[in-house]
């Protein structure tokens, strides 16, 4: 941990920097006006600021808080002061910081004021984690680290106005996997949840770093492809289908062969409406099922193979 001292107090000063060293922590010597605390990196490495209210600019709530701004809003602030001038702080200095140290103080109050912030910073670091898991668990597919339904047409809403507003355009990629009741029942479902993880890995890594990917819903997945035409949306999800075709998913001994099929809608063909693009994408997907699978169809686009060409319907 880092921990920031801004003391005029040179006793004082040389007396916290000894015990923070000694309980493990690293030190950072502050002299000046609090005001010019910065400069690249600050921001994150001081988690406890021992801060001397005769420090120009400690009894100002606002400078405080741009240092919380300047090293992140968790950093615990204790105020050092007399104590005649623990009387003289106002109740908006006192809700900018954290702790009060009057001096003169001994060794031991100062380790328990530094084991009191170090205690409310873990305590604070879990409860982010929890919500951070939280968070993760309310948009993530917890079988494929893909976003979940609910997210994904979340995400083709937003993309949907803003395609909209900068008028351009935005295609959609509705994908499913070949024949995946048959893994199940021929290899069992634990081998079902490895095709669906390989599968949704493989389609992750031939898109754009804007692109966006779901699971929709059991084998099926929606990719939001901005700024696409319909033949740039087939040539991503062609690349899509050869990747996934030229992988096997390992189970044990076995190598159990996959392939997608993926249906093809843009608002070029079929407009901004949410539902007509998802249906539009489904009922091409279920084209290239009805075409031998292993494809790609899109709307006004016909038997784009994995390995093949496309053609306009005319």
């Amino acid at each position: 941990m880092k921990i920031l001292i801004a003391d005029r107090d040179a006793t004082s000063r040389q007396m916290i920097s000894s015990v923070v060293m000694e309980m493990g922590h690293d030190v950072v010597i502050f002299s000046g006006q609090l005001q010019s605390i910065d400069g690249p990196g600050s921001k994150g490495e001081a988690q406890i600021a021992f801060v001397d209210l005769a420090v120009p600019g400690a009894n100002c709530p606002a400078v405080l808080r741009d240092i919380r701004k300047r090293y992140g809003p968790n950093i615990y602030i204790i105020l050092l002061t007399e104590p005649n001038g623990a009387k003289a702080i106002s109740s908006e200095l006192e809700s900018a910081v954290d702790d009060l140290l009057l001096r003169p103080f001994s060794e031991a109050e100062l380790r328990t004021h530094i084991r009191t912030g170090a205690r409310l910073l873990e305590l604070q670091r879990g409860h982010f984690e929890i919500q951070r898991v939280l968070l993760n668990a309310a948009m993530c597919d917890d079988l494929t680290g893909l976003w979940n339904r609910r997210m994904i047409l979340n995400q083709l809403a937003r993309e949907l106005n803003r395609t909209r507003h900068e008028q351009h355009s935005l295609a959609v990629a509705m994908v499913d996997i070949d024949l995946f009741k048959s893994v199940n029942d021929t290899f069992g479902h634990v081998a079902g949840d490895s095709v669906l993880r390989d599968v949704a890995a493989a389609l992750r890594s031939q898109l754009r770093s804007y692109d966006f990917i779901g699971r929709y819903g059991g084998e099926e997945f929606l990719s939001l492809l901005p700024g696409c035409t319909t033949e740039t949306a087939v040539e991503i999800a062609r690349r899509m289908c050869q990747t996934v075709a030229s992988h096997r998913v390992a189970f044990g001994d076995t190598e159990i062969p996959v392939t997608v099929s993926i249906g093809i809608s843009s608002t070029a063909d079929v407009g901004f409406d949410m539902g007509a693009l998802i249906v539009a994408a489904d009922e091409e997907l279920y084209r290239a099922k009805e075409a031998g699978r292993n494809q790609v169809v899109a709307r006004k686009i016909c038997n784009v193979g994995a390995h093949g060409s496309y053609a306009r319907i005319q």
